[in-house]
């Protein structure tokens, strides 16, 4: 039973079918991802590449590169390459288990001036705590729940924690997931309270604050009341159905559905319009509906930017007793926590990122864009001036940038992004305690050079091939010289176009066109130097004239040059004799492929090039016409 079951986890066939499954996992996961910002996506991790089955591929790899190891005798001298090889796949494989499980990574965002010595994990989790009156030498007890989740938009996500506090049973389950544009809003209900909701539009995109009737809330400093005279607040009055407002500062604010504009008259009370940008002071509002009587819940926005945080609610049992929280949060983000009580206890929620304590600190003394020439958003590259501040070793200053790694105290700084107005980086931050990674690379680089032996080696298959060959190579020499001859001796006959029948003989012959191309085209020296002028193409990039030039021949062309002409006379030509040009063959039709455009604009099936003029008829209408409608 033993010697059976080692035949079939140390058989090649095995090894056949793992690689052909491993190849097919990966190769859906890339096709679940397609079209995505990032892969892999939660969707391709919760389906592929995270699952136990696809773990036990990579376990079985081990075994079966291990057993064939021991199998076949691959340690011995003779058969070294195929050992090296085998050896790669499996430290590939070890090094790939160990920055998984043992390894982590997040993102360290710092502004100028700032010093931080924590990171956001890129790992998402729920973390819980729940209070209550459980006693341990007079100190009240928390529970504390760190749970690990990778929610998906396109799944039916699970979730469902079963825990207790003092052998009171809780459950903790998923009610609800948004993914990105979700946001924490008043949803209409008789037994709730009634809110009156504020947009302010802050440096990183809109924040919404909701004032409740009868109170005062601050917002960034300043005052806002609802039904309650307050001096020095801005003053928001709610009388039959009517909003009025009373502020101490001068305004002017505009209704978007209009533009109409007008201005806020300080101390004077004017009706509140709702839907209208608010300037107050450096402040931006909007007050997008009336007051509503409602309840929290976190829904969907009507329309969400790219980084708007994902959303999801919760329905906690404790006790008998049920209730609903909602939670704002997601990859890169640190919510505050969300409390609620329920059966007694109390319990507060957070969702996103987890913080995680570096050993020593960082500032950032400086971050620097540097952009193409002549463009806003064409960055070309950025860096960024930090000082690792360690109370255990020296401090020291370091420049870090694209290929320019930081690398301290087994963390990874890695130059990831940088805030929109130029003043704070965003670093990648790679911890690998157990050097996973570098494991993987010295598996990579014996697959190398493992793949490089074996194909010289005269104890692999290639080398039993080679002499195969060289022997087949011996007996059927002279059967070839004498092939060789009597094809050599052969004539060969013309044969007529598969598309004869198509007249081209209005149209100027290519040695008509390259005799006048060589009376009139510039000569070359004027041409290069014509050439080192520099552009700018259409996407902002700079560029010499004879890099523009070698791009848009080799794009026609598939050539340098043509003929004996290069990039930069041509492109001088086409300028200087566009008529000319319209004539020459220099547009590349693919062998077979482009077949059926050779039917269509009448060029024979073995022309390989056609001209501009082919691609329109005597009217001037192009062949393609219809497929563009």
């Amino acid at each position: 039973m033993q010697k059976k079951l080692a035949n079939i986890l140390f058989s090649t066939r095995l090894t056949s079918v793992l690689f052909i499954a491993f190849a097919a996992a990966m190769a859906t996961g890339t096709f679940l991802d397609a079209g995505q910002d990032m892969s892999p996506t939660p969707y391709s991790r919760n389906l592929i590449y995270n699952t136990w089955w696809f773990e036990g591929i990579m376990v079985f790899f081990v075994i079966n590169f291990l057993g064939n190891i021991v199998r076949f005798r691959l340690y011995k001298k003779e058969k070294w390459a195929t050992f090296i090889l085998h050896l790669a796949f499996i430290f590939i494989l070890i090094g790939a288990f160990i920055t998984r499980y043992a390894s982590f990574e997040g993102m360290m965002a710092i502004r100028e001036g700032d010093t931080e010595n924590s990171f956001l994990s890129q790992k998402t989790y729920i973390t819980t705590y729940v209070d209550g009156d459980f006693l341990v030498d007079g100190v009240a007890q928390r529970r504390v729940l760190e749970t690990e989740v990778d929610f998906s938009g396109r799944l039916e996500n699970d979730f469902n924690l079963n825990t207790e506090y003092n052998k009171q049973p809780i459950n903790i389950k998923l009610e609800k997931f948004i993914v990105g544009g979700a946001e924490e809003d008043i949803i209409p209900d008789e037994n709730g309270e009634s809110y009156l909701k504020i947009v302010e539009a802050g440096v990183n995109g809109p924040h919404n604050h909701f004032l409740k009737l009868g109170q005062v809330s601050s917002v960034h400093n300043v005052l806002f009341a609802l039904n309650k005279p307050t001096d020095g607040a801005i003053n928001i009055t709610l009388e039959n159905d009517n909003l009025t407002i009373n502020s101490p500062f001068d305004g002017e604010y505009m209704t978007m559905a209009t533009r109409a504009q007008g201005l806020l008259v300080k101390d004077s009370i004017q009706p509140l319009h709702l839907r209208s940008g608010y300037s107050i002071g450096n402040m931006q509002i909007v007050f997008p509906k009336p007051v509503v009587k409602g309840v929290f819940d976190v829904v969907k926005k009507a329309e969400f930017l790219k980084n708007d945080e994902d959303g999801l609610v919760l329905k906690v049992t404790a006790n008998g007793e049920t209730k609903s929280v909602g939670l704002l949060g997601g990859k890169g983000t640190n919510s505050s926590f969300k409390q609620i009580k329920v059966g007694g206890l109390d319990f507060a929620f957070k969702y996103g990122s987890k913080k995680i304590e570096l050993p020593f600190s960082i500032k950032l003394n400086d971050f620097e864009a540097e952009r193409y020439p002549g463009t806003e958003r064409g960055y070309s590259a950025y860096s960024s001036e930090v000082t690792v501040l360690d109370e255990r070793e020296e401090d020291f200053d370091y420049k870090i940038f694209m290929n320019n790694i930081l690398d301290h105290d087994g963390y990874r700084f890695f130059q990831s992004g940088f805030d929109p107005d130029e003043k704070g980086t965003i670093l990648s931050v790679n911890h690998d305690y157990w050097g996973g990674s570098l494991i993987t690379y010295i598996g990579y680089f014996m697959l190398y050079f493992g793949m490089m032996a074996i194909l010289f080696s005269k104890h692999s298959r290639f080398g039993d091939l080679e002499k195969q060959l060289k022997k087949l190579k011996a007996k059927k020499a002279k059967t070839l010289a004498v092939v060789l001859l009597c094809f050599g001796l052969q004539g060969f006959a013309q044969e007529h176009s598969a598309n004869d029948g198509h007249n081209h003989s209005n149209k100027p012959t290519k040695t008509q066109i390259d005799s006048v191309l060589r009376a009139n085209i510039t000569p070359k020296e004027h041409a290069s130097e014509f050439g080192n002028l520099v552009i700018q193409d259409l996407s902002g990039r700079m560029m010499p004239v004879n890099t523009y030039a070698s791009e848009m021949l080799r794009k026609l062309s598939k050539h340098d040059s043509y003929e004996e002409f290069d990039a930069n006379q041509v492109f001088l030509s086409i300028q200087e004799s566009p008529q000319l040009w319209y004539n020459v063959p220099i547009i590349y039709l693919k062998t077979k492929k482009a077949d059926s455009i050779r039917h269509m604009i009448g060029v024979d099936l073995d022309e390989q090039y056609a001209t501009l003029a082919d691609f329109f008829t005597e009217r001037g209408r192009i062949y393609f016409s219809a497929l563009f409608r």
